[in-house]
């Protein structure tokens, strides 16, 4: 004779899906020109020709205020309005130091960088992606894309 002892049951909790790879939300349109813009770091050059590594604290710091006053505006401001200063430059008119630098840190597939003109010649290169920009270089003498004289 056998006897089959049956155990209650426990009731196991399901288990949530997870999505394995991230798809980034797109704006439809031009739905990010009304978004602010935010930052990321993650690719921030510490190296020559362009890195920030030689800047002092005072240079640091201008720098941040700066660009947290492109926090109060809008991607409509900055690269609509204000579009003289600040661009998308198509990454076939960058010198070959800075196209270089995107192939080593494996961005080389973008077609167009970001240009924040802080200053004079000073410039903050980076990539959009939707409303955040990935920043890469500090450009103190606009040497990454250098800009023609007009009527010389």
């Amino acid at each position: 004779m056998i006897i089959v002892v049956l155990k209650p049951h426990k009731r196991v909790p399901a288990l949530k899906q997870f999505q394995t790879e991230k798809v980034p939300k797109k704006a439809s349109g031009d739905d990010f020109l009304n978004l602010s813009p935010a930052w990321r770091f993650s690719l921030l050059e510490l190296v020559d020709p362009f890195g920030w590594h030689n800047l002092t604290t005072a240079q640091l710091l201008e720098i941040r205020q700066k660009l947290a006053n492109f926090e109060s505006m809008t991607w409509n401001q900055i690269i609509i309005l204000a579009r003289d200063n600040n661009h998308l430059v198509s990454v076939d008119r960058i010198c070959s130091d800075a196209y270089r630098r995107l192939e080593a840190v494996k961005q080389d597939d973008v077609g167009e960088l970001l240009s924040l003109r802080l200053g004079g010649t000073e410039r903050v290169w980076g990539i959009l992606e939707h409303n955040a920009v990935k920043l890469l270089w500090w450009d103190p003498f606009h040497q990454i894309c250098p800009s023609e004289r007009k009527h010389t």
